[in-house]
């Protein structure tokens, strides 16, 4: 049984999936370490005396371990996981688009595993080289496993979002960074998006590409996509402030949890209630007490999100929009509610709805803690992680 090694210390809520992972492979037969990231070379030399060659890998999130981090590093720049042959699963929570500088020196023995399909795909089409999969979605985390979820009617909070916000016009210092005719280029993708928000940033960009040039090489749209995040975080959050704002100056109070609250412009800012940011921990006990939880993918059109099960986990009913993947797994008005990013002027009268009958919303909690109970818990998700281990020899 192969020994596996975690990181913590650096992004809390990947650290947090760390440790869910690491307790399930636990009971799966497997030890584990959990090195910390702000404490880097007392948990290196505790590593050592964990490792055991030919018989250790690393499973890690967004290339943790394997972003230049110096004591990671030889004279040479030889990674620790090259120079002791331990193969490596790299989670990977965003686009690939972000992490192309990444990509292109990733030691030997990486395994790429994605969240959304379509990153999958683009991994396939610009990376082949890489070895891609399985693909992992996100799964949640009961917070007290061992007890029942308080009822609905007796919840203190009606709608809750738990994530950050930040101003779409943070991105307009790159949309404009080049000249006019660049910004009309931008804005014309960022426009598409709003407009076909089933449509994935690199099949738009692509198309505007095409035709303004009418053939793009493949290495060129490759560089093109690197330098497209901006992009991804516009329209993400445009729709994130958008789906608040909605609730909000349609009379209903939403309490966020997270940062940059306070720039979201809306017309009822009393029902916006700007609560602290929690850490992962924090975000499940106000789960534990939320009837209805917000929910915007970001712009994963073929994956799902953390949010959505760790929200049915913990007895509240996620209201979400949808997926490719979504649509094959969850049931509106049965696990969940479902909304349309094209109809966003429909989502106060969805959640109203919602909130008016609390009997079926305890019916429609209860379907989706039994969907994610049964499927998507971090538990099944270290299954598919120990047959991938396991099979490395």
């Amino acid at each position: 049984m192969k020994k596996l090694l975690f990181f913590t210390g650096d992004i809390e809520t990947q650290g947090y999936f760390s440790l869910q992972i690491a307790e399930a492979m636990k009971a799966l037969g497997h030890e584990f370490f959990i090195y910390d990231l702000s404490r880097p070379w007392e948990s290196t030399e505790r590593f050592f005396h964990f490792f055991e060659k030919g018989n250790t890998a690393l499973i890690n999130f967004n290339f943790h371990g394997m972003s230049g981090e110096q004591y990671f590093l030889d004279e040479n720049d030889t990674t620790m996981w090259e120079a002791l042959n331990i193969p490596s699963y790299d989670i990977v929570v965003d686009h690939p688009m972000y992490y192309h500088h990444f990509l292109e020196k990733v030691p030997p023995n990486y395994h790429h595993i994605s969240i959304d399909k379509n990153h999958e795909a683009y991994m396939r089409r610009f990376f082949p080289e890489i070895e891609n999969g399985p693909f992992l979605p996100l799964a949640g985390t009961k917070l007290y496993p061992k007890k029942s979820n308080v009822p609905i009617a007796c919840r203190k909070y009606d709608v809750t979002m738990v994530g950050n916000y930040c101003k779409p016009s943070t991105f307009d210092k790159y949309i404009t960074r080049i000249d006019d005719e660049y910004t009309a280029f931008y804005h014309g993708m960022i426009e598409d998006l709003l407009t076909h928000p089933d449509k994935t940033v690199e099949e738009v960009a692509e198309a505007h590409l095409l035709a303004e040039l009418t053939e793009v090489p493949e290495e060129e749209l490759k560089k093109v996509m690197a330098a497209l995040t901006f992009i991804d975080l516009y329209v993400r959050y445009t729709f994130r402030g958008r789906a608040v704002q909605e609730l909000v100056d349609a009379g209903i109070k939403v309490y966020v949890f997270g940062d940059g609250w306070d720039l979201l412009e809306c017309r009822h800012p009393e029902n916006l209630m700007i609560m602290n940011n929690l850490n992962s921990e924090g975000c499940l006990k106000r789960l534990c007490q939320t009837k209805l939880s917000l929910n915007v993918m970001p712009w994963f059109k073929n994956g799902a999100h953390d949010r959505i099960f760790n929200s049915m986990l913990n007895g509240a009913v996620c209201l979400t929009d949808s997926s490719v993947y979504l649509d094959e797994i969850l049931h509106d008005g049965k696990d969940c509610g479902i909304y349309s990013l094209a109809e966003m002027e429909r989502l106060p009268e969805i959640a109203k709805e919602l909130l008016s009958d609390s009997d079926r919303m305890q019916e429609i909690a209860d379907g989706g803690y039994e969907l994610a109970r049964a499927g998507h818990t971090w538990a099944h998700r270290a299954g598919v992680l120990h047959n991938l281990v396991e099979e490395e020899r």
